[in-house]
Parts: C-alpha cells; structure tokens; sequence
C-alpha cells in the first residue's frame, strides 16, 4: 500500500480530511524559522514519551500491539514539524497544553501522572467536545487539537510496521492479483492491496 492509499482509508475512518496531509503528500517542509512558540516543534523525549501515552490511550495494546510500541509519539512530531502549516502547529502545540492542563484540573495530577483510567475517561470528555466542535465549526475554523491527536494516531499506527503487519493481514509481496477475496465476520482488514 503506498501512503496516498493508506491516508486515504485514515480519513476514511475519520470522515474527512487529515490535517497536514496535502504537504506530506506534495513533500513540504515547513522552514525552520517559522516554527513557533518558545521550543517551537523542536519536540523533546518528553514531548514524544507524552504523545505515547496519548496515543496509547487512543489505541491500546490488546492482542495487538499498541501505538507506543509502533512509536506513534516520534510520528507526531515529525508530522506536526514537517507537515503541519503554522496556523495548525499552534493549535496542535495549544492543544498539548489544553489536554495536560484538562488533566490537571479533572484529576488534580498531570496527564502523565494520571492512571490508565483517569486518562482514558478525560479522552472520552475531549473526544465529545472536539465532535460537537467539528459538527458546528465553520469552514475557514481550524481542526480541534484532539481531533488532529486521534487523525495522528490512527495515521501513525495503521502505516507502522506492527500496525500494518500484526493488526491488519499483510502480505509483503502478494501473489497474483485477486479481485474478490471472501471475507469472513471477525477478518482483520488488508493492509496491502
């Protein structure tokens, strides 16, 4: 599968568009003077250690592996630094601050100090506000930050290696084309076609 192909079925999954995607696609790079904030997207270990646990909230391990082992969280960052136009960068980067700060404010505790549960039912909360927020923005709005979270991570996992081969079926070089496969209740999805 090539990315355009994969991008394609994550915005499906969304019902919409990615955030960032036509410059992944088209091989933009943002220039480095025009990274903004105080460490602009210069992201730290920290940084990528919190969007892991993020992303491993949004899609956990089960019989599967989960987004931190597939390093959703390094994905982040170089979509969001590479990809990313200025205008979505801030909302992104405004949005790491809104979630920890959610956090706070919920459990008394930051998002990293916050147990499993705590964080997956402040997803939930946030999840709610950024459809009701989609639902009625207006064209020229930007995306909401947890809505941009969830498209990453969905993007991420699904093109990763673990998320290609050991959640979907995979076939790294198939045989002969077949048109029509059965597929039978309880399948994984191709990740090659």
């Amino acid at each position: 599968m090539n990315r355009r192909d994969a991008l394609g079925r994550v915005a499906l999954l969304l019902g919409g568009t990615v955030v960032g995607a036509e410059l992944f696609l088209s091989g933009c790079k943002n220039a480095p003077d025009k990274n903004i904030g105080a460490g602009g997207t210069n992201f730290s270990n920290d940084d990528i250690a919190y969007f892991d646990e993020i992303a491993e909230t949004i899609l956990p391990a089960t019989d599967t592996p989960g987004a931190k082992e597939a390093k959703v969280g390094a994905f982040w960052a170089t979509i969001v630094k590479d990809c990313y136009t200025e205008a979505d960068q801030k909302v992104f980067l405004d949005g790491m601050k809104k979630l920890n700060d959610a956090c706070q404010q919920k459990n008394s505790k930051s998002y990293m100090e916050s147990t499993p549960e705590q964080r997956h039912d402040l997803l939930v909360a946030l999840d709610k506000e950024q459809k009701d927020y989609m639902a009625a923005k207006k064209k020229d709005d930007p995306s909401h930050y947890f809505r941009m979270m969830k498209e990453l991570t969905l993007w991420g996992y699904f093109t990763s290696e673990p998320g290609a081969t050991k959640a979907l079926r995979y076939v790294q070089i198939p045989g002969k084309y077949v048109g029509c496969i059965d597929y039978k209740k309880g399948d994984k999805a191709w990740a090659t076609t």
